[in-house]
């Protein structure tokens, strides 16, 4: 037995005992190029066990640093890693888990301008980005360039994942997150984790359901969550799955389209706009907006200098404010 072989038997015995894996599937692992899309909750335990599994090259997108808002939840860094930039956090604490993989890092907002790329350099996309216009940006990209898609998603107690865009051996394709959701949500429609909260073992979850994903799409071992989503929630310990079919949507055509497609108007998720009362006397004064007083009429104190229009949410069946 050669040291290369003796290091990999010492390291990876659990999965080559594993019947249906051997050497074949360990061979597939170290040998297969996976690229990470978001290196926070979800990117945290997606990360540590596919590195642990021995997937040979990891790429790992995220343009953002460490706060310690993240620590409750993102459980791939610690206190000394706040202020420094998640990709080189993460690259460090993934290299002293295993040196055998080797780390790839882009601390840059992925756009529709680099995506297909960088995408190129991989054999599959895993999604663990936290909002709508990532998560469409990724799925277009990886239907154009033919990439299959691991996508996750939390937010409060629940979590879903899927597998989309599998080619089979016939050439025909799986579903795709557009045929899930064929339009974003409207601007506030769905409240981020940040605004709605998440509790900090389900992106564990998550997670980790989508690393068995990946590694089963890498080994060809067991039954893909393709042209389904599996959804779970955490108060009530219940998995739940939908089968997925076809359907009709808008999207980019190809690498052209993309590049010029506006993510950021169909995918809106800019936050409430918030108005210090300076700037709100001012607005008044110049007429620039109104003010319209819900509250009931006998409510105290009055706005009268303030409301133009007074309109109490009981006398909302009405057609106009009185």
């Amino acid at each position: 037995m050669s040291m290369d072989t003796a290091h990999i038997w010492n390291r990876y015995q659990r999965q080559l005992i594993l019947e249906g894996w051997g050497e074949t599937a360990q061979h597939k692992m170290n040998a297969a190029r996976v690229l990470v899309v978001g290196a926070g909750g979800l990117g945290a335990p997606l990360l540590q066990y596919l590195v642990a599994a021995g997937v040979g090259t990891i790429g790992i997108v995220d343009d953002d640093v460490v706060d310690i808002s993240n620590l409750q939840r993102q459980v791939l860094f610690t206190t000394d890693d706040i202020g420094r930039t998640k990709t080189s956090a993460a690259a460090a604490r993934l290299k002293a888990m295993n040196p055998d993989s080797h780390i790839y890092t882009y601390d840059t907002r992925l756009r529709n301008q680099n995506a297909i790329e960088i995408f190129s350099e991989y054999d599959i996309i895993a999604d663990a980005s936290d909002n709508f216009s990532t998560r469409y940006m990724v799925n277009d990209a990886c239907v154009i360039t033919g990439k299959p898609l691991v996508y996750g998603a939390v937010s409060k107690y629940e979590g879903q994942f899927a597998v989309f865009n599998v080619r089979s051996d016939t050439g025909e394709t799986t579903t795709n997150y557009r045929d899930l959701f064929p339009e974003p949500p409207a601007a506030g429609e769905v409240a981020a984790c940040d605004e709605a909260g998440v509790v900090g073992v389900l992106p564990g979850i998550i997670g980790s359901m989508q690393a068995g994903e990946v590694i089963k799409l890498i080994t060809g071992i067991g039954k893909l969550a393709s042209n389904q989503i599996k959804a779970f929630n955490l108060l009530t310990q219940e998995w739940n799955s939908w089968e997925l079919s076809a359907q009709t949507y808008k999207a980019p055509s190809d690498r052209i389209a993309f590049e010029a497609w506006d993510y950021s108007l169909s995918c809106a998720t800019e936050p409430a706009l918030q108005v210090d009362p300076a700037t709100l006397r001012t607005w008044l004064q110049q007429k620039r907006c109104w003010v319209v007083d819900i509250r009931e009429r006998n409510e105290l104190p009055t706005s009268a200098a303030l409301a133009h229009v007074q309109w109490p949410i009981s006398e909302w069946n009405e057609q106009e404010p009185a």
